[in-house]
């Protein structure tokens, strides 16, 4: 049975799961009906963050267009450009073991691509949740389902994985931005071109 967080909410991942090292983290959304002329494109991210909260390289930035962290410790599985059907609509792993020492959260987030241009924003998005499975066993360990929220966000924090006393805790954040992935990246102190 999966733990489910409410906004700001905060739980062990790792302690009293002895052994857990590959999660996966699932993300979807569903689209309210919408007659803007153009399909949404949602993308999940991740961002490897030290603990200034920034991120250390520009390798740190895990999306569509870099899929795999250098260290092997987090793996987009790729993208998804309608969010179709039910599930997970795009999914990264994390191998917590390989995780570099000097990375201090993996924040989880989704983004609308094009938003502002599009004039989409999560106002009209739905039924937004993470998840995360224990990847050997398949078993749901945590799930946040975020409320309807937002209005002109065109970004999300969605949640973040986070060190803690040597284990790994789970916090489900629910932030919007706007300004989508240009605004995050500079939350995140990664550089845009």
């Amino acid at each position: 049975m999966p733990i489910n967080l409410q906004k700001g909410q905060k739980v062990d991942l790792t302690k009293g799961n002895e052994g857990l090292n590959s999660i996966m983290v699932g993300l979807g959304w569903d689209v309210n009906v919408y007659d803007g002329g153009s399909q949404f494109d949602l993308d999940a991210c991740a961002f490897l963050v030290g603990e200034n909260g920034k991120a250390t390289a520009p390798g740190d930035f895990i999306f569509y267009g870099n899929k795999t962290h250098s260290s092997g410790a987090v793996n987009h599985l790729g993208d998804n450009l309608t969010g179709d059907g039910d599930g997970d609509d795009e999914q990264i792993m994390v191998d917590l073991s390989k995780v570099p020492a000097n990375i201090a959260k993996i924040s989880f987030t989704v983004t609308i691509y094009d938003g502002e241009t599009r004039r989409q924003n999560f106002g009209q998005v739905s039924n937004a949740f993470i998840r995360l499975l224990d990847n050997a066993t398949g078993t749901e360990l945590i799930r946040y389902d975020l409320g309807e929220d937002f209005s002109i966000e065109t970004s999300v924090v969605v949640g973040e994985l986070y060190r803690h006393g040597g284990e790994w805790k789970f916090n489900a954040i629910g932030n919007g931005f706007s300004g989508g992935l240009a605004a995050l990246c500079s939350h995140y102190g990664v550089e845009t071109a």
